[in-house]
């Protein structure tokens, strides 16, 4: 009988197993996508060439020289060839970097701040707020982001200015409606009910359980518009509505060398070319992001 005590005392409890939070498991499904990993680091490059690219840079990007004009690929000083008016074409694309990603990130970072707040102070209120709210959203939302984002910065004018505020205006209601959507489900849920029940504030409740359940999601949704706003800001610089010259942006440059696209058809893409990997890359992270906060993931 003693040895069976002392047997029993001699057992150990185990440790207990400390769960993993959700921003951790967020994390850990995000590394274990490759395809998520590889644009990640794809968008980390780009935002340090955006922000080292003066640095960088193996020449002045606003040096023209008439004696270099549409030089070719491979041009010795010259490894990406020049433009039409001499400039350093590598050059260029690295210092344009930062302006073409700041272009198609700020009018969505002002965009998600004002759209998520206009879209949760909708979907939570309810009723005749939402009904208000929602259908002056829609109005907007009725027109395709590339005529809205035409119209407004032809009314507005050309410059970067014009265009971030052009921009922004089309990118709000489409993240107010994601956000309205996300929190009226959020908002029939039990812990905002018993919150509700327990006399909480609807400032209190929205601040401590509905920002932290509905951010998640709109940011993922915003991230995938930031290629939207990137091709979008180009084609303003396009067609003349944005970013004015000699600025190295990679929509105002595949303008510039529209015309030597016979000539030097590599030269002229390559602006292009930087537009489509930066596209790919943030709507690769997306999707990257939307698959590790699925919880079935």
């Amino acid at each position: 009988m003693s040895a069976v005590l002392s047997s029993a005392t001699d057992v150990q409890p185990l440790p207990a197993q400390r769960t993993r939070g959700y921003w951790a498991s967020v994390g850990a499904r995000f590394v274990r996508d490759p395809v998520a990993m590889a644009a990640a680091i794809v968008v980390l490059l780009l935002v340090l060439m955006a922000i080292f690219g003066p640095w960088l840079a193996p020449a002045d990007p606003y040096q023209s020289s008439m004696f270099k004009r549409l030089k070719p690929v491979g041009t010795p000083g010259l490894p990406l060839g020049s433009d039409e008016l001499g400039r350093d074409l590598l050059s260029r694309l690295i210092v344009g970097a930062r302006l073409s990603l700041f272009m198609g990130i700020a009018p969505v970072l002002c965009a998600f701040v004002v759209g998520s707040g206009i879209g949760i102070l909708a979907g939570y209120a309810g009723g005749l707020v939402n009904t208000a709210i929602m259908r002056t959203i829609d109005v907007f939302y009725a027109f395709p982001s590339v005529l809205l984002a035409i119209a407004l910065s032809g009314t507005l004018g050309a410059g970067i200015t014009n265009s971030l505020i052009s921009l922004t205006i089309v990118f709000i209601p489409q993240i107010a409606r994601v956000a309205e959507s996300v929190t009226t489900q959020v908002r029939g849920r039990d812990y905002v009910e018993a919150a509700r029940a327990s006399g909480a504030s609807g400032f209190t409740i929205v601040r401590v359980h509905v920002l932290g359940n509905v951010l998640g999601p709109i940011f993922v949704y915003a991230t995938s518009l930031v290629a939207v706003s990137m091709i979008l800001a180009s084609g303003l610089s396009f067609l003349g509505l944005g970013v004015k010259p000699p600025e190295p942006e990679w929509g105002l440059m595949l303008n510039t060398l529209r015309t030597a696209i016979y000539t030097q058809p590599l030269v002229a893409a390559l602006p292009g070319v930087m537009i489509f990997i930066t596209s790919i890359a943030f709507n690769l992270l997306s999707d990257g992001l939307r698959s590790a906060m699925d919880n079935k993931a």
